[in-house]
């Protein structure tokens, strides 16, 4: 299970401002904003397209170009995304400070691919959970907060909000895109769906 929410994509004007300064041909810029969305006009488009395509020295551009996102992902997904380190902010939710603040229940976990054995097995372990959760809670002893944490399943859902650029989002996207978890291809349909960013890489 991966949920993405709250996307905002900014700074297209400011960027291909940037993309023309080499050349100081400023005046070939044709895009424009409508309603507060920036508009890609055909000049700066093909420029965009050519500078995307001739390898990352030439498209510093795309490295302008923000996005921040709120994703809620199981642990095991978040241990592939921190790869990618570069360029890149995370705020998480806290397991360490609030793991024992709310009742434990199945949707907490990613659960949609498990066997009924296995998801007999989650269940087992939410009891558990759930039962050393009210004990910390009664006796605050700090070895029975250290079973939370070292109990936890990496299907445990963590929500963080992530700020990263079109540069750190192409490099996923190619990375990642026949990656063997349905999350990745969840996350690249999202990417799929950013503005301009396939016509940038991959149209024409």
């Amino acid at each position: 299970m991966i949920r993405l929410e709250r996307t905002d994509v900014m700074n297209f004007e400011n960027a291909m401002r940037g993309a023309r300064n080499p050349l100081a041909s400023w005046d070939r810029s044709d895009s424009y904003t409508e309603e507060g969305r920036f508009v890609f006009g055909p000049n700066d488009m093909d420029l965009a397209r050519r500078l995307a395509r001739a390898g990352s020295d030439h498209r510093k551009f795309i490295r302008q170009i923000f996005v921040s996102v709120d994703i809620t992902a199981p642990i095991y997904w978040w241990k592939e995304y921190d790869t990618y380190k570069v360029g890149t902010v995370a705020n998480s939710t806290s397991t360490m400070h609030k793991i024992h603040s709310k009742t434990f229940e199945l949707d907490d976990f990613s659960h949609d691919h498990l066997t009924t054995k296995g998801l007999d097995s989650l269940k087992r372990t939410l009891k558990d959970l759930e039962e050393l959760r009210l004990e910390f809670l009664e006796t605050k002893d700090k070895e029975v907060w250290y079973s939370l944490i070292q109990l936890l399943p990496e299907s445990y859902h963590q929500m963080r909000t992530c700020s990263f650029n079109y540069e750190n989002v192409f490099n996923m996207y190619e990375s990642r895109k026949t990656h063997k978890l349905e999350e990745w291809h969840i996350f690249c349909r999202w990417v799929e769906e950013l503005p301009y960013f396939m016509e940038i890489f991959y149209a024409g």
